[in-house]
């Protein structure tokens, strides 16, 4: 599978999805709603004003669970916030599953990275962006 791309898109956005011990389904049908219906993209006078659906865009969603890595204390990142592979996996693909039906109307494209693989991702960041969500409001 070296080498081989599974995931592209062009406009858009690139969502890592980082899933947590206590994370729900309620969970992740809300945060699929948001990435979908966020103001992100510009509109015609260059404010961030439109959403995914009326920017045309489309979103790769990337499985990333170091996002919960913890360096608080120590040199080394605790992981201990983040779920297992055998929760996780169920929730990331309900949340794709949730956006591509959220998108389907406006036949927005919604691509993803593989599950639990090394990976390498490129972006161009328009902006720069980057946005953090977390679903029990947190951080």
């Amino acid at each position: 599978m070296e080498g081989q791309v599974v995931g592209r898109i062009s406009h858009g956005l690139l969502v890592l999805v980082g899933v947590s011990a206590s994370d729900t389904l309620s969970d992740v049908k809300s945060m699929a709603e948001k990435v979908v219906n966020l103001r992100v993209f510009a509109d015609d006078a260059g404010k961030m004003n439109r959403s995914l659906l009326e920017a045309g865009a489309s979103v790769l969603c990337v499985s990333q669970f170091t996002l919960y890595g913890d360096c608080r204390k120590g040199r080394r990142p605790s992981f201990d916030r983040a779920a297992s592979p055998g929760v996780a996996r169920p929730l990331y693909e309900a949340f794709v599953g949730a956006l591509r039906e959220l998108t389907r109307p406006l036949g927005a494209v919604v691509e993803t990275g593989q599950f639990q693989a090394m990976m390498e991702v490129e972006l161009v960041n328009d902006g720069p962006v980057t946005l953090l969500l977390d679903s029990k409001g947190e951080l």
